[in-house]
C-alpha cells in the first residue's frame, strides 16, 4: 500500500486530523472518491504496525461480565498450549484502536492470555473517528470504569485457559488506570503502568501486586507526581520498581504515533515488561 495512503492513516488514528479532513485527503491521495472508499475496508481493519506473524494465535473479539453489563474485549492467545498466565491490557484515551490489539498479539507472543477491554463500550464503543475517543473517555464514570476492569480481572482468573496468575498493563489513560486496577484488586498479581497518572498517596496502601512503572523523561505532565507516589511506595514497603527513559516523550511506546515514538526507550522497556510478567506471573 502506497506509504502516502499509510501516513496519512496514521495522522487520522492518531487524532491529528479529523475524519472529514482524513476522507477529503485519502481522495486526493488515491485517485478519487470512489478509490478511497474501496480502501477504507482494508486500512481500518490493518494492525497498526504488527511485527511479526499472527499464523500462531487465537485473537477475537469477545464480551465479559462486568459492572455497566457485557463489556467487549479484544482476546489473543497462543494456539500451543492449554493454559497460560493472563495480561490484561489497557488502552490510551483514544479506546481500543489498531495499535492496541496489535500489542495484544505482541504480549501473545511472549505466552501469554492477553485481554484488552473496550472501556467505552458502554457508550458504543470505540469509534471509528478515534480523535472523538478522548471526549468519550471523559464521559465515562470513573468509578464504574474501574470497576469494569477489576472485573475483567476476575474473570480471567477464572477463565478455562488462564492459569489463575493475572497482569495488568496499560498506556497513557491506560497506565493510571492500570494503578487503579493495583488499587482496587487485590487479586491482581503484576502491575505495569506505562507513562501513567499515579494513584492518591493514601490509596497505594491497598496495592497487593509487585509494580513496574515506566515514565518517559520528557512528560511535565505525569512526572510531578512521581516523588510522593515512590515516597508512598516506600512508606508503606510495597514491592516496586521505577524506569526513567531520558529524552523519551509521553506515549513513547505507541509506534503508530510518530512524533512521539522511541524505538530505543520502547524496546527496553518492552523487554522488561516481559520479564517481569514471566516472573510474577509464574
Amino acid at each position: 500500500m502506497d506509504n502516502k495512503i499509510k501516513d496519512l492513516y496514521n495522522r487520522y488514528r492518531n487524532g491529528l486530523i479529523d475524519r472529514r479532513k482524513f476522507l477529503k485527503e485519502l481522495a486526493v491521495v488515491a485517485g478519487g472518491t470512489a478509490a478511497a472508499l474501496a480502501i477504507l475496508p482494508s486500512l481500518e481493519n490493518e494492525p497498526s504496525q504488527s511485527h511479526q506473524d499472527d499464523d500462531d494465535l487465537t485473537s477475537a473479539f469477545i464480551t465479559y461480565p462486568s459492572e455497566t453489563g457485557e463489556m467487549k474485549a479484544y482476546q489473543s492467545y497462543p494456539k500451543k498450549g492449554t493454559k497460560f498466565p493472563a495480561v490484561l491490557v489497557i488502552h490510551e484515551n483514544r479506546g481500543l484502536v489498531p495499535h492496541i490489539r496489535d500489542v495484544a498479539r505482541r504480549m501473545a507472543k511472549e505466552g501469554f492470555l492477553v485481554f484488552a477491554p473496550d472501556a467505552l463500550t458502554p457508550l458504543g464503543g470505540t469509534p471509528d473517528d478515534i480523535s472523538k475517543g478522548p471526549d468519550m473517555i471523559r464521559q465515562l464514570d470513573g468509578e464504574k470504569t474501574t470497576k469494569n476492569f477489576v472485573a475483567a480481572v476476575k474473570y480471567l482468573k477464572t477463565h478455562p485457559l488462564c492459569t489463575g496468575k493475572v497482569g495488568c498493563t496499560g498506556f497513557c489513560w491506560g497506565g493510571a488506570m492500570t494503578n487503579q486496577v493495583a488499587v482496587n484488586s487485590p487479586d491482581l498479581d503484576a502491575a505495569v503502568p506505562y507513562y501513567g497518572r499515579p494513584p492518591a498517596d493514601a490509596d497505594v496502601e491497598k496495592i497487593k501486586a509487585p509494580l513496574m512503572a515506566h515514565f518517559a523523561g520528557n512528560d511535565d505532565f505525569i512526572n510531578p507526581g512521581i516523588p510522593a507516589f515512590e515516597e508512598a511506595l516506600k512508606k508503606y514497603h510495597k514491592e516496586y520498581q521505577i524506569f526513567m527513559y531520558p529524552g523519551a516523550q509521553h506515549a513513547f511506546n505507541n509506534d503508530s504515533n510518530k512524533e512521539r515514538y522511541n524505538a530505543e526507550a520502547a524496546k527496553l522497556a518492552w523487554g522488561r515488561t516481559i520479564g517481569f510478567f514471566k516472573e510474577k506471573l509464574k
